[in-house]
């Protein structure tokens, strides 16, 4: 028991103290120092002396090759820039640094220095961190201070649309790695005072930096700070992005259903701002994570809102009705054939009993053996480059399908069912509930292998229960099901005109329910 206790505590979720194991380590190989370079190191402030300065940075940086240091002159005074040439950009340095220094007519740094953001950093520990993000030091010989100069390189992509969410109508924009671009597709599209991004840094030893996003009035404070203080507790070296912080925040890791929505569409997650959500945005991770959640906010997509609301529900209530066919397929073919012959006409019986009396195992490893297959070729067709993943999808699945027909391994029917399957979970607008789908149906396959259609109800009967107990942030994950709230339904099940969705949703648990309010003399309801 002790083995696994260690084991799962190796990487907490939550701590009330950050652990300061890379400090002790790091001071432990240190050499001992004089009682007052020992003051100077534990206050780590500024030195008059340029030379100390650079010598307590580098030392710091564990002697990392990729520090350059150079120079130079204010007036008659001497002075040292230092930055990281793998996290700084030269011509940056140049403009922003360089040249005003050599025109200086004045001694005031931040007079002189011209560049968007300089910063003053309290001492030399937080102008290293400010270093790793792209900032460069300017230190002035006899003065006890320094300037952070935010000179940082971008490699970012072009803003794209996301190939995981394409849209027939709508924006074709996309978030990317970058969390100041993802802001400011946000804030692009939201022109109102009370949006707040608040900034966190994650991670022990990635330094990720994290923003959460959400509208002032709309959002409930209960939430926000709940989202707050889960940031804080995290403890973790390594969070380079949002899909791993994703596990530490979530209330039921072990559950099949997703509790945050992942989106990389702006338009999506505004949408989600608009009615009281809030969003995380992090650094390397071309996504937002919007919280809290309900079952039917994976089923909404920005195609049900950029058409017309027929269209629209119709295309909804598809995406629901392929949930079921995803996850009750395969089991309900298995309940037919292996207990319940009788619900079968007899005109198809005679049809199927021909295809499948020459397959020599039950229809639960027919079954198996099929789904496999398609996960095996799926698994291939996304690792794969484009157009090779696209022909071992196509060429295998009508090779593979054809030869275990004409061998017997599967019959016919069997090929039809697991092709509507498959076809089912590609509607899901969402990848991670695809995902939850694709689990779903092996333990339905079993339970209707064992019970047949007994097996199936008590299944679902299971994941309806779990459904209802689930929560996201506080908010019933079944809603508007359970609890029951009618109103909601407008924009759950279908999607009603817009001039009928003068109510937030109460599952996004909004300071302000009433959306918008008709005017006096328009449409009649």
């Amino acid at each position: 028991m002790g083995f696994f206790k260690n084991m799962l505590m190796n990487n907490r979720r939550t701590s009330g103290k950050k652990r300061n194991n890379s400090n002790s380590t790091s001071q432990q190989g240190q050499r001992s120092r004089s009682p007052h370079e020992a003051h100077h190191a534990d206050a780590a402030a500024f030195y008059t002396a340029l030379s100390e300065n650079e010598r307590f940075v580098r030392q710091k940086l564990s002697g990392t090759e990729d520090i350059v240091s150079r120079s130079i002159s204010l007036g008659n005074r001497d002075g040292l820039l230092i930055y990281m040439d793998t996290a700084c950009d030269s011509d940056k340095i140049h403009e922003d640094i360089l040249k005003p220094i050599t025109r200086a007519q004045s001694d005031d740094l931040m007079r002189v220095l011209t560049a968007t953001s300089v910063i003053q950093p309290s001492d030399l520990e937080e102008a290293i961190d400010l270093m790793l993000l792209g900032h460069s030091l300017v230190f002035i010989e006899g003065a006890a201070d320094c300037h952070a100069v935010l000179v940082n390189s971008f490699n970012n992509r072009s803003v794209n649309e996301p190939l995981n969410e394409k849209a027939v109508q709508g924006a074709h924009n996309g978030f990317i790695e970058s969390l100041p671009v993802n802001l400011n597709l946000i804030r692009s599209q939201i022109h109102h005072r009370g949006l707040v991004v608040r900034h966190y840094t994650l991670g022990n030893l990635t330094k990720t930096r994290a923003s959460i996003v959400y509208l002032k009035d709309l959002a409930d404070p209960l939430l926000v700070e709940e989202i707050d203080s889960k940031l804080k507790a995290i403890d973790a070296d390594n969070l380079m992005s949002g899909y791993l912080v994703l596990e530490y925040i979530e209330k039921q890791s072990y559950s099949p259903f997703p509790q945050i929505l992942q989106t990389e569409r702006p338009d999506r997650a505004v949408g989600n701002l608009l009615e009281g959500r809030v969003a995380l945005l992090m650094d390397n991770t071309p996504a937002a994570l919007i919280m809290p959640v309900t079952f039917f906010t994976f089923y909404q997509s920005p195609d049900d809102y950029n058409s017309r609301s027929i269209a629209g529900s119709f295309i909804r209530l598809l995406r629901l009705f392929s949930f079921m066919i995803a996850i009750m397929l395969p089991a309900f073919y298995i309940a037919v054939l292996s207990f319940h012959y009788e619900v079968i006409p007899n005109e198809v019986f005679y049809q199927i009993k021909g295809s499948i009396d020459k397959i020599p195992y039950p229809p639960i490893l027919e079954a198996f053996f099929m789904e496999l297959t398609i996960e095996l070729l799926r698994e291939a067709g996304i690792r794969l480059p484009g157009p090779l993943g696209q022909s071992i999808g196509i060429v295998g699945g009508l090779v593979i399908g054809d030869a275990v027909v004409r061998v017997g391994l599967v019959s016919y029917p069997m090929i039809i069912v697991v092709a509507l399957t498959a076809i089912a979970s590609f509607v899901i607008p969402s990848h991670e509930m695809s995902y939850s789908v694709r689990l779903l149906r092996f333990p339905m396959m079993i339970a209707a292998s064992l019970l047949g259609f007994f097996g199936i109800v008590f299944s679902l009967t299971v994941i309806l229960i779990h459904l209802c107990k689930l929560e996201s942030f506080g908010t019933p994950y079944f809603a508007p099901m359970s609890p029951m709230r009618i109103l909601d339904w407008k924009d759950a099940f279908v999607r009603l005109p817009f001039w009928k969705l003068n109510e937030r949703p109460l599952a996004a648990r909004p300071q302000k329910l009433v959306q918008e309010k008709k005017a006096k003399g328009g449409r009649q309801e």
